[in-house]
């Protein structure tokens, strides 16, 4: 009798998910239709444009301005810029980058990576004129608080009248940290590559091998590793944005390094198949069903795959890193925006690297009924064949990369949530408290929901989010160029760029 109640009860919790993952999709398939990918591309393009691509030829200076303090007069702000951009990277680098670009290409095929890269070309200026915005626009509070972010840049770079807007990103930009990118895509990412590490044999169906919560059954793995995360998210956040700064500074240069060493290392393994690769992407990108043998669909699929990825991977046009830039030390605005657009730089990169490595395996195939980090964590075991236990290197290997790139994703969007709250409510302690609980909350949940409705929730407030912020970025291009052509005549009148500090 117990047995049947059990069968009786899963049953029933799979047919409410299943309605559920049937409702977001619909409403991601409207969020993320036509018009959102064409506004993300057009402000791309409209603020590179703006720019005359000025910031890409200044990458030098962007890396030196990452790594030195301004000089001159006390700059206003509460980290340095390199702690800001990491704060920023600690929300970028996590799951997108490696369980995000394997959905991609798992569901619109090679092509997709190659249209992420297009949309994250476009967004190192999207990202450029973010944080540049971001200082230009930001205010102290009587505290001594440095508050900034896209709600401040619509209402005092666009006027009062366009202050709706602004409540409008602040709202979605509190539900897409809630709901979407900053808890469930990356806890559930966390514990589902435990899953695969501790327990890869795990049987849902199988009640007597795991934990029977919320009407499912759930590997031993999945519930302590989600119980650890929550515990340890609760402890950083009371600390803040300088001990999330701090960890961040620390966590996230080293495991991105580790992380870029080995696709490297599997890439050059393969570096005979790297044209074939090359082309199959770029020919799936334009004609998928021919470059894969109709094994994927339409060129649409992969474009909104692709950029969806994108914008989820970078964040370029989100509005999310500019909230981070803007608590930078720095008197100059477009000294941070070139060290803001390093953030995408970085994460185009590492998106390229785990793109390559999957392709190379071709375990984005659908014949192989893989998802999610079991697409990367395929492409790793075959990229390290040569390797004895190769399929456990790889296995501990993703297992811990996404353990600290989500890890800090988590803390990284906490930030912003908060930032975008006390715009909307002010001071009011016991909201932010309030609000850092159910955070924590939605963390501990998180492990509990399938992919499809996780990535669903994350796609549809990031598309959310992302309007207002674009429509502004798009109104604003004048004023990043006029600040960039001021900015660059300052440095020219000292002669040499390295010593405007």
């Amino acid at each position: 009798m117990n047995a049947m109640l059990a069968t009786a009860a899963v049953e029933a919790s799979s047919g409410w998910l299943a309605k559920l993952s049937a409702l977001v999709d619909l409403v991601d398939s409207y969020v993320w239709g036509l018009p959102l990918i064409l506004t993300v591309l057009v402000t791309g393009i409209v603020v590179t444009s703006f720019l005359r691509m000025e910031h890409l030829f200044h990458l030098k200076r962007a890396f030196y301005y990452m790594v030195r303090t301004e000089k001159g007069v006390e700059a206003t702000g509460e980290v340095s810029a390199f702690g800001a951009l990491c704060t920023a990277l600690s929300a970028t680098i996590g799951t997108g980058s490696i369980v995000g670009v394997a959905t991609a290409i798992g569901m619109g095929g090679p092509g997709a990576l190659f249209w992420m890269m297009v949309a994250a070309f476009f967004g190192m200026g999207t990202k450029y004129a973010e944080g540049l915005l971001a200082v230009k626009y930001r205010t102290v509070d009587s505290d001594g608080k440095v508050l900034g972010g896209p709600f401040y840049y619509i209402e005092k770079g666009l006027g009062p009248k366009w202050k709706p807007l602004a409540v409008m990103f602040a709202i979605f930009g509190t539900l897409a940290a809630l709901f979407g990118i900053g808890t469930i895509t990356q806890i559930h990412g966390i514990t589902s590559a435990v899953q695969i590490f501790f327990d890869s044999g795990f049987d849902p169906g199988d009640m007597s091998t795991g934990l029977h919560l919320f009407g499912s059954t759930y590997a031993v793995s999945t519930v302590v590793a989600g119980a650890i995360v929550t515990i340890a998210t609760a402890m950083v956040l009371i600390g803040g944005l300088k001990r999330i700064a701090t960890v961040s500074t620390f966590v996230v240069p080293f495991m991105a390094v580790t992380y870029l060493v080995m696709c490297v290392f599997i890439i050059l393994g393969n570096i005979s198949h790297i044209l074939w690769a090359l082309q199959t992407i770029v020919r799936s990108a334009f004609n998928p069903a021919a470059a894969t043998g109709g094994a994927v669909g339409s060129i649409f699929v992969a474009m909104q795959m692709g950029i969806a990825r994108s914008i989820f991977a970078t964040e370029a046009g989100l509005g999310s890193a500019p909230i981070a830039a803007a608590a930078a030390r720095t008197k100059e605005p477009a000294r941070q925006g070139l060290v803001c657009m390093m953030g995408t730089f970085f994460t185009i990169i590492i998106c390229l690297m785990t793109g390559l490595t999957i392709v190379l395996a071709e375990t984005w195939r659908p014949e192989l009924g893989l998802e999610g980090a079991k697409i990367t964590i395929e492409a790793f075991t075959r990229g390290l064949a040569f390797l004895p236990n190769s399929d456990f290197t790889a296995r501990l290997f993703i297992m811990v990369s996404l353990g600290f790139f989500a890890f800090t994703t988590i803390l990284g969007w906490n930030y912003y949530a908060e930032r975008c709250l006390e715009y909307l409510v002010g001071k009011k302690k016991s909201v932010i408290m309030t609000y850092r609980f159910l955070y924590i909350v939605v963390v501990a949940i998180g492990p509990y929901l399938t992919v499809s409705v996780v990535w669903g929730f994350a796609d549809v407030f990031n598309g959310l989010m992302a309007f207002p912020n674009l429509v502004a970025l798009i109104l604003l291009s004048p004023v990043v160029w006029q600040t960039t052509k001021e900015f660059l005549a300052k440095c020219r009148e000292r002669e040499k760029w390295i010593e405007y500090e």
